[in-house]
């Protein structure tokens, strides 16, 4: 026994292993150890659960942003949450999103021109230009613009050697440094033509046909041909600055009787423009598959603007109808355009007509209102993106579809009709006075 009572402790006990020393083994000196061993720490997470369920409370749940997806609130569990459990809330966030509209959606309403969305389908004439082709067929660049086409028509061209290399060269300087590509075109198309000044034959057509082939493969967003079809349903007239078909390609694949027509047919433009040929697609530019048919200035139109009949009609839409341009930036440049319609028609003050632009600089867009309302053109923005166009032009369409003049529409009129033909009259009986005063009906 020690001084102060204590026992010593046993030469087991002070080894730092465990049990009694084995026979001929050397003993180890007895290491010291602290007189507190804490545990190492916990994880927050798991340490933050166990706290939870001694106090027995509820955890919180939070979705983070119901429009990611509910990737938020995956991302922001706590650590010790379970694989199951977190793919669970995932999906509950996510299913909580799709009910809900987003946020862009609740913090802006668009707006329409009450003027446009009361017009009647058949008040209108639909213009439709490069943007529409671009907004269907991203794929394939030569629809996204004029300069576009031009290049995809240039590279055909080199890679079919109908083209000399110094001439591919200097027609690609000149798609870069010249403003007016219609000239760029036209020069284009007569270098490919016979050297009498005839275009057919040439191998213009065959550098489309390599541009444009299979378009049908290439519709990838139909939201505007089938926005363009429904209003042709019911009485809008279509006007096109475009060589391609792709209307016509998706009106067919919906059994629509559709039908492409050009200037130089005569009798077929009479009979659109007096409203005879309901799906009748009026390729002012012309077609590429009949390159004969295309006209890239308005000399090429002698025949159509020296006919009297001819302007008169196609005059008449300009002033009766309302034009709704979509994807033409640059209608107003396009010498056709101009010739068919600006430079004779007049007090286009009076008019209405109106225009889908894309607002990328707010200083210019209002100046473009503003020298466009001389011409008698509403310019309206669909956003200051063009992947915004699409939508834009569907939400439209349904606005003018949606509208019903209280007693204009075709039903009624036809049941009006119908009745009369009952009652064995052919048109509603009118009141006339005479000068002494006595009514008579007619």
């Amino acid at each position: 026994m020690r001084p102060g009572g204590a026992v010593p402790r046993p030469l087991w006990r002070q080894r730092a292993g465990n049990g009694p020393a084995r026979p001929g083994q050397a003993v180890k000196a007895a290491v010291p150890r602290p007189a507190l061993c804490l545990a190492p720490p916990l994880p927050a997470g798991l340490a933050e659960g166990r706290r939870r369920r001694r106090r027995r409370e509820p955890r919180p749940f939070s979705c983070g942003s119901l429009h990611d997806g509910g990737r938020a609130a995956a991302s922001s569990s706590p650590s010790c949450l379970r694989k199951p459990q977190a793919e669970t809330l995932m999906s509950v966030c996510q299913m909580i999103s799709r009910l809900r509209p987003p946020a862009s959606k609740l913090a802006f309403i668009r707006k329409f021109l009450k003027s446009l969305i009361t017009k009647q389908p058949r008040d209108l004439l639909l213009v439709i230009g490069t943007g529409v082709s671009a907004a269907v067929a991203p794929g394939i660049p030569a629809l996204c613009s004029w300069r576009s086409c031009i290049e995809a028509v240039i590279e055909a061209a080199e890679q079919l050697e109908v083209l000399h290399p110094g001439d591919v060269a200097e027609f690609r300087k000149k798609v870069i440094k010249d403003r007016d590509l219609l000239v760029v075109a036209h020069d284009l198309i007569r270098k490919m033509s016979p050297r009498t000044g005839d275009t057919k034959p040439n191998f213009f057509q065959d550098c489309l046909m390599e541009v444009f082939d299979n378009l049908e493969q290439h519709i990838q967003n139909p939201v505007v041909l089938q926005s363009i079809l429904r209003l042709m349903e019911r009485g809008t007239m279509v006007l096109t600055t475009n060589y391609d078909n792709l209307l016509e390609i998706f009106g067919y694949q919906q059994g629509k009787p559709m039908e492409s027509l050009d200037l130089k047919d005569k009798d077929k433009v009479l009979q659109w423009a007096r409203g005879h040929i309901k799906y009748g697609v009026l390729h002012n530019h012309g077609l590429y598959t009949d390159p004969c048919g295309m006209v890239l200035d308005p000399s090429g139109y002698k025949d159509v603007t020296q006919d009297p009949e001819v302007m008169e009609v196609i005059q008449n839409l300009y002033q009766t109808k309302s034009f709704l341009v979509l994807g033409c930036g640059e209608t107003l440049c396009d010498q056709i355009f101009q010739a068919l319609f600006l430079y004779t028609v007049k007090n286009k003050v009076d008019l209405e007509h109106y225009m889908l632009v894309l607002k990328e600089n707010e200083d210019h867009f209002f100046k473009l209102q503003a020298d466009m309302l001389l011409h008698g053109i509403k310019v309206v923005s669909y956003g200051d993106c063009f992947i915004q166009f699409p939508e834009y032009v569907q939400d439209l369409t349904t606005q003018i579809c949606k509208h019903r003049s209280p007693g204009t529409s075709c039903m009624d009129s036809a049941k009006r009709k119908l009745k009369l033909r009952e009652n064995g009259t052919d048109s509603p009986k009118r009141i006339k006075q005479s000068d002494n005063g006595i009514s008579t009906i007619e």
